[in-house]
């Protein structure tokens, strides 16, 4: 009694108890966060100070290690002569040397220009995106270069998309600028060496762009939005090429000690999403210095998530203390509680257990499967409305009998070892099928579940009955359809076959129409020569004739050893005769489709001797690698002979008004998807090829040349063959000059 007399008692006080803890907590709380965020605050702007001056230093050592190399460039008497106009010989030996200099100080490029932007001499020679007749004047760079100021500029390659440094300096001969020296060097690695989770490193040119950053996301973002003048300057420049060169989105600045500020940036919760409506505020320290002697500036951003994260650890300590003194006071008040109030929860316990009771009897008898609870022999001690709704007998028929009774005399054995098995194993929701009997004798289905329990030491079993009449039914009909679907299944199955082999027919029709049409260019190949042979084989002929003439006379004057030796000559010539109809049979003839290792020693022995002729009348210089015996492809020797004459024979074509009439076959290789690839390319000195024929070239029956000349089906027979061999076959114009037709295959 007086326990629960001093519970009741402190009541009226709890209020005030709880506002004054309440009161204390927070200002404690309030004290350690101010303490702690003015302690970290202080030792972060002290890292992020000497941060920016070790990051400062290893940039600007970067940039020093090429700060006079363009200057010692410049005096190079070699690269003096190759911007005053020297000769090939001359350009050829300042492209190695820049080249060995470049590797020499692990530079990106090295080039020089003429007093015009054009760069005449590069280390990138030897690459499709060699600096090489490119003009670069419109760069910063040159233009201070040429006023005598050495250049010093960051931008994005107008050529090879690579951002670098550019350092720049006057070519001077007899006192008079005759061109600049550019060195372009890699800034990449600095990033790598920048790591820190926490601080991110940024890097601006004199118009706030950022060009170096540990962030990917903020790579040619701009720390403020740029005028119009600012971005017209940098677009005309091409200093940044397509870069949208949005700024960051700070959308807060506070000054902070030692020169720093603390911002707020927002920033995409995923970085691979830009969407503005899922942004999250992110607070960096800042500090920044300028690169001596460059137009860049250096800037640390420190994440004040380590601060938050510091103070929230110890708002969490501190809460944790005040949670645990709390908890105790109030376990040592419970305790007091608790025993005054275990009497009332007794008397209220044995009232729940009645209401729970009647609750669990009330769900039972408006259930909607019937139940029925039975002993061990089997006789219903219990069923609920549902159950007797179902079968239709009384209570008092009901009770007391065998649930036996009320299923199928078929069904009572199995009902029976299911009941045994039950109560032996007293396995959970034990399920059966099982025919009802209702009290006018129908039979209707049912599935019934068994479930044991024990009540007073007493076995006893709760039936679960569910009338499945419905489901049944809905099964059969099931059936039925699932019967007719496996019908039309088949039908449709049938169908298909039919299709297929008919599809499969097609295919195998046009393989032979494809061979054919294959056959038959081979065959106009020919037909476009036939003058050629003509030409060959009248000569020999004629000659054969006039052998033969001279032989009867020399016989009728008995001259025996002229006629043996005018008999000699015919025969050589008749091998002639053979050597040049050889080739053409071997052309003509159908491939077997049988693919191989085929020498392009071989590929050009086949190709040449069926066109010397031709080319030699035409007055055309065909040039062939020497070391052909070393490359080897994957293919049919008969079908790329074929591409090979299409291409040479239409190359030639093209050059019949060109002054210089070459044609030259390179061969080179590379990787493609863990496959070595030989590409053949087949250059020709004719005027290129014009953007519509460029991109029609493939297409069947497209042709440029004068009616006779060719059906425009050659090029595209020779794709597909190409094609087929598991290659590709491209056109293009050549930088230097004519048309560029590149074979990609296998190596064999």
């Amino acid at each position: 009694m007086p326990d629960s007399y001093s519970a009741r008692s402190f009541l009226p006080y709890r209020p005030v108890v709880v506002i004054v803890t309440l009161t204390l907590f927070v200002l404690t709380l309030i004290y350690s966060t101010l303490a702690t965020r003015e302690q970290a605050m202080s030792e972060l702007e002290q890292k992020v100070s000497d941060d920016l001056v070790r990051y400062k230093a290893t940039l600007e050592q970067r940039l020093e290690r090429y700060r006079s190399l363009p200057q010692l460039l410049a005096n190079h008497r070699l690269l003096l002569d190759a911007v005053s106009g020297a000769g090939e010989d001359t350009i050829a030996s300042a492209n190695l040397y820049l080249q060995e200099a470049a590797e020499l100080v692990n530079a990106l490029d090295i080039y020089v220009m003429d007093a015009s932007g054009t760069t005449q001499a590069a280390s990138n020679w030897f690459k499709d995106t060699s600096f090489i007749g490119r003009n670069f004047a419109f760069r910063p760079y040159f233009t201070d270069a040429m006023q005598g100021v050495p250049g010093r500029y960051f931008a994005l390659g107008s050529t090879t998309k690579k951002r670098g440094y550019y350092f720049s300096f006057s070519m001077r001969r007899a006192e008079k600028v005759i061109g600049a020296v550019v060195v372009k060097i890699d800034l990449d690695q600095i990033e790598g060496r920048w790591s820190d989770p926490n601080t991110e490193v940024v890097v601006s040119d004199d118009d706030g762009v950022v060009v170096i950053s540990t962030n990917n996301q903020w790579m040619f973002k701009t720390l403020s939005p740029l005028n119009s003048e600012q971005m017209q300057r940098i677009v005309d420049s091409l200093r940044y090429g397509d870069q949208a060169l949005n700024s960051l989105n700070i959308v807060y600045r506070e000054r902070a000690a030692l020169g720093t500020e603390v911002i707020t940036l927002l920033e995409p919760k995923d970085p691979t999403q830009n969407a503005t409506d899922q942004l999250n505020p992110n607070q960096y320290l800042t500090n920044s210095a300028n690169v001596e002697d460059t137009d860049l500036k250096i800037h640390i951003f420190a994440n004040l998530r380590p601060v938050e994260e510091r103070i929230l650890l110890v708002q969490l300590l501190a809460t944790i203390g005040f949670v645990v003194i709390a908890l105790v006071s109030i376990l040592l008040f419970q305790r007091r509680r608790i025993r005054s109030e275990r009497e009332l929860f007794s008397r209220r316990e044995e009232q729940v257990r009645r209401e729970q009771e009647e609750r669990i009897e009330g769900v039972i008898n408006h259930t909607q499967a019937g139940l029925s609870l039975i002993d061990a022999d089997g006789r219903i001690e219990y069923f609920n409305p549902i159950l007797q709704q179902m079968f239709g007998y009384s209570p008092e028929q009901m009770l007391g009998q065998p649930f036996y009774n009320l299923v199928s005399e078929a069904d009572r054995p199995v009902l029976q070892q299911y009941i045994t098995r039950e109560i032996s194993t007293r396995e959970e929701n034990l399920r059966l099928e099982v025919d009802g009997i209702r009290v006018d004798s129908s039979e209707f289905p049912v599935e019934l579940a068994l479930s044991y329990t024990e009540r007073g030491g007493r076995t006893q079993l709760i039936l679960t009955l569910v009338d499945i009449t419905e489901r049944r039914q809905h099964i059969e009909a099931l059936e039925r359809a699932q019967n007719e679907l496996e019908i039309r299944v088949e039908e449709r199955t049938v169908d298909l076959q039919a299709a297929n082999e008919q599809l499969l027919a097609e295919v195998e029709k046009h393989h032979q129409t494809q061979n054919e049409l294959v056959q038959a260019a081979k065959l106009a190949t020919i037909g476009q020569m036939s003058a050629g042979i003509n030409h060959e084989l009248n000569q020999p002929l004629t000659a054969i004739r006039n052998y033969a003439d001279n032989a009867d006379k020399f016989l009728e004057m008995d001259r025996k050893e002229r006629v043996h030796q005018n008999l000699l000559e015919i025969a050589s010539l008749t091998e002639r005769m053979a050597r040049i109809i050889h080739p053409l049979k071997e052309f003509s003839r159908k491939s077997d489709d049988i693919q191989g290792r085929i020498s392009l020693r071989d590929l050009k022995d086949g190709a040449m001797s069926i066109l010397y002729g031709q080319l030699d009348r035409q007055g055309v210089t065909i040039h062939w690698p020497d070391n052909l015996e070393q490359f080897w492809v994957k293919g049919d020797l008969l079908r790329l002979e074929q591409v090979m004459v299409n291409i040479i024979n239409n190359a030639a074509q093209a050059l019949e008004q060109s002054e210089r009439k070459e044609i030259e076959i390179k061969v080179s290789q590379h990787q493609y998807q863990n496959q070595q690839r030989l590409i053949i390319s087949v250059i020709d000195t004719g005027p290129g090829l014009e953007p519509e024929s460029l991109a029609n070239v493939f297409t069947p029956f497209y042709t440029t040349k004068l009616q006779g000349q060719g059906l425009g089906l050659g090029l595209s027979i020779s794709q597909r063959i190409v094609s087929s061999l598991g290659g590709e076959l491209s056109a293009h114009n050549h930088p230097a000059g004519g048309a560029e037709f590149r074979i990609e295959l296998e190596q064999g």
